[in-house]
């Protein structure tokens, strides 16, 4: 079994920037398929991060990405810069989901503005 996400992928996909170790054991998709789904957040992040840290680059395959990326909102539903994250990575790869990016960078729009409403006051209601 490989010991991190990160392993994994680089395994069965390759890495742009390392070699591909060469471990012995069974690639199949399926089985990094369901470490993924399993994996948390900071996992697939880091997995995300560094086999394709530029968002244009890597070998992960696009399907790949836009699991993973959907995993981790799924975690992380409230992080702007993971939703602005997950929408560049959608308008890298083609026009098919540029809809899907938009709502994901809407929903980002608002939670900040949101928190900038919020930020303002304290647990009394009066300002700083």
């Amino acid at each position: 079994m490989h010991s991190t996400l990160v392993e994994h992928a680089r395994c069965l996909f390759g890495d742009e920037y390392r070699p591909t170790p060469e471990c012995g054991l069974e690639h199949r998709e399926y089985l990094f398929v369901e470490e993924l789904t399993f994996a948390g957040a900071d996992a697939i992040l880091a997995m995300l991060r560094e086999l394709c840290p530029h968002l244009v680059d890597g070998r992960l395959p696009v399907w790949v990405r836009n699991l993973a990326y959907r995993l981790v909102l799924l975690q992380q539903p409230d992080e702007p810069a993971l939703l602005r994250e997950a929408a560049q990575s959608l308008w890298m790869h083609g026009p098919d989901w540029d809809h899907v990016a938009a709502d994901l960078t809407h929903r980002a729009e608002a939670l900040e503005a949101d928190r900038r409403a919020d930020g303002g006051a304290d647990c009394s209601g009066h300002g700083p």
